[in-house]
């Protein structure tokens, strides 16, 4: 069977600035990204129906039948049965929301308004993680690393943990190939904690899961991690992190707080770039909208920072509690900065100016370079419809 991940349009823009670089299925939350779960459960690889802007590099793959899937939905056991046992004319609901859907290549070549009418629907008995607003990433990250983990881990043993450390608690500790950690503290009371391939925990680290350390991470020495916190692939964490989702690729590399977070891939947080996570009225927190294009109420008390692709921070920057900071911006300048930061702007408290977007181009390549990856016309291709969408945003 062909697998397709789809995007709900109402939810992909509720997760805007996260989007704007990739479908719905691609944003990670616990260990893997949320296509890596369908993937790994299934099998199979899948591809993407999505943005149309997005199609170059996330193509659609068609096949006479076909099974389009939620890419905001995660994986269960009960769903993946399901899903695997689709048929033409089935749904697989839950509540609201369709989870899956069996369609023929015609059928996705002439959607229009497709008739309900002999169409079986099937309700999974136990609702499923699904990531509808941008700071449920983080929010909902608990439960995504534990089922990862005891997904990735299952009959599987771990590589021994070196006697330097010290491990706390009885939830388990999974190292796999080539992961290395000395003198760290490790705390597993609250929760587990998983290190991915090649990744490092540096010396002098404290450690607290639910934690997921993800593929050729490393965490510098001294750093303090509180779970549910999620380090993506390749990225580069300092200081003190708590609650927060690194996509990957980026760095957070030196000391400041990041809490309550989401940060997209290609960022970079300057030197004691600090969040505020938690307002002094203890209120709960109102976070920039795309859809809404106003702020809007999250009901949590505590948020910090959501930030898109490619975007940076100078040292010392200060970010307000409830911050949304767009695609490939430069952010720097004393005392804190604005709730919403649009894409493809440079500066800071004392003003802001378009960040050009050949400058963009030319930085990100850069980016890619040290990485020993090549920002080629896809990827410039991609950041330039980005640029093009994002001018309505500017607030100047």
């Amino acid at each position: 069977m062909n697998y397709i991940l789809f995007d709900e349009s109402n939810v992909r823009t509720n997760l805007l600035p996260l989007t704007f670089m990739r479908p719905v299925g691609d944003i990670r939350i616990g260990i893997l990204t949320i296509r890596e779960k369908w993937e790994k459960r299934l099998n199979t690889k899948t591809s993407s129906l999505t943005d149309t802007y997005l199609s170059r590099k996330f193509p659609i793959v068609k096949e006479d039948m076909n099974v389009l899937i939620n890419g905001s939905v995660c994986p269960t056991d009960e769903i993946i049965e399901l899903v695997k046992k689709l048929g033409p004319g089935q749904t697989i609901i839950s509540g609201e929301t369709i989870i899956a859907l069996h369609m023929t290549a015609e059928e996705l070549d002439n959607p229009g308004d497709p008739s309900t009418e002999g169409i079986e629907e099937i309700e999974v008995k136990e609702r499923p993680l699904q990531v509808s607003h941008t700071w449920e990433i983080f929010s909902k990250n608990e439960l995504a690393i534990r089922d990862d983990f005891d997904f990735l881990t299952k009959e599987r043993k771990s590589q021994p943990l070196h006697k330097t450390n010290v491990v706390l608690g009885d939830n388990p500790v999974f190292m796999e190939k080539g992961a290395k950690v000395e003198c760290a503290v490790l705390n597993t009371t609250k929760g587990p904690i998983y290190i991915g391939v090649n990744a490092e925990i540096m010396e002098g680290s404290m450690i607290r899961g639910p934690i997921a350390i993800c593929d050729h991470a490393q965490v510098k020495m001294l750093s303090k991690l509180y779970g549910p916190t999620t380090i993506g692939p390749y990225s580069r964490v300092g200081g003190e992190v708590n609650n927060s989702v690194i996509f990957g690729y980026s760095n957070k590399a030196h000391d400041g707080f990041l809490g309550h977070s989401v940060i997209a891939e290609w960022c970079n947080l300057g030197a004691d770039t600090n969040t505020s996570n938690l307002k002094n009225t203890y209120d709960s927190v109102r976070l920039w909208s795309y859809s809404k294009q106003t702020f809007i109420n999250t009901h949590l008390q505590f948020c910090g920072l959501i930030m898109g692709d490619h975007s940076k921070s100078g040292i010392d920057t200060m970010f307000n509690t409830g911050t949304v900071v767009g695609v490939n911006t430069n952010v720097f300048g004393p005392g804190f900065q604005r709730n919403f930061i649009p894409s493809f702007t440079w500066g800071g408290t004392t003003g802001h100016t378009n960040y050009k977007l050949d400058k963009g181009i030319e930085v990100a390549a850069a980016v890619f370079k040290r990485r020993g990856l090549e920002f080629d016309e896809v990827e410039r291709a991609l950041l330039s419809d980005v640029y093009r969408l994002t001018l309505k945003n500017k607030r100047l």
